[in-house]
């Protein structure tokens, strides 16, 4: 069956990026290979047990620029889920991950909007136990 393996995430450098996802994120480095003079091929991916990851691709011409950081529209755009979200959420916190608000219990779980160092708007959430992701 098909599945989901990259999401591209525009960004504005390589090495910034990869910085805030790896030592802010706790992110593990899954490759980061040159593929032209100003182009690689940079990918991220949380620790935990998902198979979805983050292509870092560095935005090319004004157009792609515009879009760093407003990939969702103002909306939450990534979805980042823990097994236990207030040792996510301190550890998160106290590497500089600003959260636009305190975290709330909904019916599905716990939750919790953050922003990354460009502004797209990302969950935090721990499911329920029993429930579906």
């Amino acid at each position: 069956m098909p599945y989901l393996g990259n999401i591209s995430l525009l960004v504005d450098d390589y090495d910034r990026a990869i910085r805030f996802f790896v030592d802010k994120m706790d992110f593990l480095l899954l490759e980061d290979s040159p593929l032209e003079a100003d182009k690689r091929w940079v990918v991220v991916a949380p620790k935990g047990k998902g198979n979805c990851s983050l292509l870092l691709a560095r935005a090319i011409g004004n157009d792609q620029r515009k879009l760093v950081g407003k990939q969702g529209g103002g909306r939450v755009f990534l979805f980042l889920y823990t097994e236990d979200f207030y040792r996510d959420y301190s550890r998160m916190k106290a590497n500089g991950i600003v959260f636009m608000e305190e975290p709330r219990r909904e019916a599905y779980g716990t939750v919790a909007v953050f922003l990354d160092l460009y502004g797209n708007k990302w969950d935090l959430i721990e499911i329920n136990a029993g429930e579906e992701t």
